[in-house]
């Protein structure tokens, strides 16, 4: 017996089987295995519970057969819709439901649901004649009520249609005489309703005068090249009234993890799908995914806020300046214990950026606590395997059990295990796009690739699980921090660079070498030369951003000197453009010769650069 259970676990409960094709769709086959009860010969079905002593002397097992749909044309889709077997393919009607804007419009897929009002019954017909109407009818009708009650809970949003919406009206209609008093046909009425008064809400906002509108565009642009336009965007950056930083950590962090959360639960998971996301730079698609637009617009507006007040003052000291970067580095931490992060990969983004991270003066001055905190939060968005690490917590995160919204209200939640948590959308939209990008839309026959359409699902339901879980924060709105939050002014990256280096300048160029090529060694070489200088996070950080290239004293000219060694044999250039004689031409340049150093700006870290005006978010995905 213990021999047959070992073998037991050892058996997979679910084999593939092979495909199978009929009438222009393609289904997937498994086989599933199912361990059965054999009762006894003397027990009955309602015996009594005591099992007989001989009930599991052996495993009886009961082999079903599973067919999911891989691929089919749109007909064949929307009929598995009404009469596809749920028990076997559960997840076909919510992955057709979140993804099918990415092949087919939703008016399209109304047209082939719903069917066609019933003929008005002659009045001599009597009503008990009616009810006799076919049973498959009725159980259609019904299904299609199931799938249109889903539709409107889960995504609203398919049915806005301005100014009509007449999608809506289909759907209403044809709710109006199947299931004129289900829940189906009240939430069809109260979606209506709401599409009108945000209707009405945008109409009022668009005749109300732009009382918000910033100083004139001649105001805020400057040559980039000109010393009395930096020194004015200097003094631009000093304004009245309380500064970001003024605030403690704990309210930082809370405000920034509540607008996170909010702007997350209303990103719409369509939007998120990379035939979607990935048209968002084209002419004409400036409105497109608006919700997921909003989460990069908060997302640069946190990385901004940090660079404006690190760089916003040139002439506070180092200590001064080191304090800033000690208390984002602390609401980043906070952000962490929160469960948020979203804002704490835009605030390390921030930190990481060249003009921040060249400041080594300041980051001297940083204690040593706070740089290893830094180090430690700046491993959880590593880029080695996919930002496995980032991923790993990320799921960590949503395995931990907090209070239920359905036990608990939500004003009833302790601080101390707060909902969430909040993810980076950047690495959803980036998996979601290289998905898209991976696999086919259409296959052999004109066949619609629905496998296709079930990983974009899976990626989409885990995005709408942890929407479900950020509605639970219990956090208030503070407006005095989102009024200093919205203040913040914005840098763009060419004025980080130009204030940066006012702050810090740039160490002069290494000095050129004479003509004749004296015998120095490498060591001196190496002193001599200012950008060698370690870094203060170079062994707290992991090294995000490459260190500067070693600076060599050569001549701008390089000459051949009777007596120098060639380490290569010369070769000719390879191709129509070899122009030069091959004896003066080299594959590579010698040892000897490396590009003069020209200024202290430390390399990009990466895929994560500067703030400008395409953010961070924008960049793992496009």
């Amino acid at each position: 017996m213990q021999r047959t259970a070992g073998k037991e676990l050892a058996l997979a409960p679910l084999q593939d089987w092979g495909e199978e094709s009929e009438d222009g769709a393609v289904y997937s086959v498994s086989l599933r295995r199912q361990r059965s009860q054999r009762l006894s010969p003397g027990e009955g079905p309602r015996d009594s519970q005591s099992p007989s002593p001989h009930a599991d002397a052996f495993l009886h097992y009961r082999t079903s057969k599973v067919r999911v749909l891989r691929a089919a044309h749109l007909e064949r889709l929307v009929g598995e819709l009404v009469s596809g077997d749920r028990e076997q393919d559960p997840s076909f009607v919510p992955a057709f439901l979140a993804t099918h804007r990415a092949f087919v419009p939703t008016a399209r897929v109304l047209g082939l649901l719903l069917p066609p009002p019933p003929p008005p019954l002659p009045p001599w017909v009597e009503i008990k004649k009616a009810e006799g109407q076919d049973q498959s009818f009725n159980k259609n009708l019904r299904a299609v009520v199931s799938v249109l009650g889903s539709w409107l809970r889960d995504h609203p949003q398919d049915f806005w249609d301005p100014p009509a919406h007449s999608d809506l009206g289909s759907v209403r209609t044809f709710l109006s005489w199947a299931a004129p008093l289900g829940t189906e046909a009240l939430e069809a009425e109260k979606l209506q309703g709401n599409f009108l008064e945000e209707a009405q809400q945008g109409q009022e906002e668009e005749e109300q005068p732009q009382a918000r509108a910033g100083p004139p565009a001649s105001a805020q642009t400057r040559s980039p090249d000109s010393q009395e336009g930096c020194l004015e965007e200097e003094e631009g950056l000093v304004r009245e009234g309380p500064d970001l930083l003024d605030f403690s950590v704990d309210e930082v962090a809370q405000q920034l993890t509540l607008m996170d959360a909010e702007l997350f639960s209303r990103v719409r998971s369509c939007e998120c799908l990379g035939s979607v996301w990935s048209q968002r730079d084209r002419p004409g698609a400036a409105g497109t995914a608006p919700t997921v637009r909003a989460t990069v617009t908060q997302f640069n507006t946190v990385t901004g806020c940090v660079l404006g007040s690190v760089l916003g003052e040139p002439g506070l000291a180092a200590p001064q300046r080191a304090q800033r970067l000690e208390k984002w580095i602390r609401i980043a931490q906070r952000c962490r214990e929160l469960r948020n992060f979203s804002s704490l990969r835009a605030i390390l983004s921030a930190l990481q950026s060249n003009p921040i991270y060249r400041l080594k003066s300041s980051w001297g001055a940083v204690s040593r606590e706070p740089l290893s905190t830094f180090r430690k939060l700046s491993q959880i968005f590593s880029d080695e395997n996919n930002h496995l690490s980032s991923r790993e917590i990320l799921s960590q995160e949503e395995a931990t059990e907090g209070p239920q919204e359905e036990d608990t209200p939500p004003g009833n939640l302790p601080s101390k295990l707060p909902p969430g948590p909040v993810p980076y959308l950047g690495t959803f939209l980036t998996d979601l796009v290289m998905l898209d990008t991976a696999l086919p839309d259409m296959l052999e026959g004109d066949l619609i690739n629905f496998e296709k359409r079930r990983k974009e699902w899976e990626i989409l339901a885990r995005i709408q699980q942890l929407q479900r879980r950020c509605r639970g924060y219990c956090l208030s709105p503070r407006p005095p921090i989102l009024a200093a939050l919205r203040a913040q002014r914005q840098l763009s990256e060419e004025q980080s660079y130009r204030i940066s280096r006012v702050i810090e300048p740039p160490a002069p160029s290494c000095p050129s070498s004479p003509r004749v090529r004296r015998r120095i060694s490498l060591t001196k070489r190496l002193k001599s030369c200012p950008e060698r200088e370690a870094h203060p996070l170079a062994g707290v950080l992991g090294t995000p951003h490459p260190l500067p290239p070693v600076c060599l004293q050569v001549p701008p000219h390089p000459v051949l000197e009777p007596g120098t060694l060639l380490l290569e044999v010369p070769q000719p250039l390879q191709g129509p453009r070899a122009t030069a004689p091959s004896s003066l031409v080299r594959t590579r340049p010698p040892v000897w010769f490396r590009e003069p150093c020209r200024s202290t700006m430390w390399p990009s870290p990466g895929p994560v650069t500067t703030s400008s005006s395409k953010s961070f978010l924008e960049t793992g995905s496009s």
